[in-house]
């Protein structure tokens, strides 16, 4: 599968302006978190722990660090997301880190374990991301992190098509991608699981609105570079809502699971 091409410009600046909105509406984000910790626990060895993409810092937070010699980083691309995290967490002991996952700022085989909590989906390349985890981690580090399936937001994507050709929602890499791209990366033993969470909403506008919050906009260079026209909109919601049950509209959530190893 070929995705379409990802604006890390727009990807960037989208979560900058969710910043202070983020935790508001961070809930699945959260309920993801703390799930991907209870399957794939925190290694009980010294060494820096990175979390990628660590946002408003709740995983940051969550990661048991400080036993045994362990330190933290937390790294994203977006520097208000750091300055929320530092604030979020000014009681622990974190080291920040603004740059972008897709070119990790760190030496040859100098941390232990890199965590990951619904970030890598809006890496183009995540082969080249694998591999340059590989390049960092210690032997017998370990990768762990949660990202989105391809049926993510299917109903949102299905409600569109009636409307346009264009691409209103993003596209996400499949387990099997994912299982091909951390063998090639040498991270081949992995241990993955995917679970389709589905949230319910009063509206389509509930959940277009959660997803501004969060700064999940659609960052694919397939997207209309026009606004969307009224008419279009309302189309998109007539259609979405005949799938109404007890005034609610639902969203799935494919959630992939990952521990890997080299």
């Amino acid at each position: 599968m070929s995705l379409t091409v990802l604006d890390k410009t727009k990807i960037r600046r989208s979560f900058a302006a969710a910043a202070e909105s983020y935790d508001s509406a961070a809930i699945l984000q959260r309920q993801v978190g703390l799930a991907l910790l209870e399957k794939f626990p925190l290694q009980p060895a010294p060494g820096w722990v990175l979390d990628v993409g660590c946002g408003t810092g709740f995983l940051t937070r969550c990661l048991p660090c400080g036993s045994l010699d362990q330190s933290c980083l937390a790294l994203d691309i977006a520097l208000p997301m750091l300055q929320a995290s530092r604030r979020n967490n000014r009681d622990l002991p974190v080291d920040y880190v603004c740059a972008d996952a897709e070119n990790l700022p760190f030496a040859d085989h100098t941390l232990q374990q890199v965590y990951s909590n619904l970030a890598l989906q809006w890496c183009q390349d995540l082969s080249a991301v694998f591999a340059d985890v590989q390049r960092i981690l210690k032997p017998e580090g370990q990768l762990v992190f949660s990202t989105f399936g391809p049926d993510t937001l299917k109903e949102l994507k299905g409600a569109w098509t009636g409307v346009d050709d264009f691409a209103h929602v993003n596209d996400f890499y499949s387990v099997g991608e994912i299982c091909e791209f951390l063998a090639l990366a040498g991270l081949g033993r992995a241990d993955v699981e995917t679970v389709m969470y589905r949230l319910a909403y009063p509206s389509v506008l509930a959940l277009m609105r959660e997803l501004k919050h969060l700064g999940a906009h659609n960052v694919s260079d397939a997207r209309n570079r026009r606004p969307t026209t009224r008419s279009q909109l309302q189309q998109m919601m007539r259609q979405y809502e005949t799938s109404m049950l007890n005034g609610e509209i639902v969203a799935s959530y494919e959630i992939i699971f990952v521990w890997a190893r080299s």
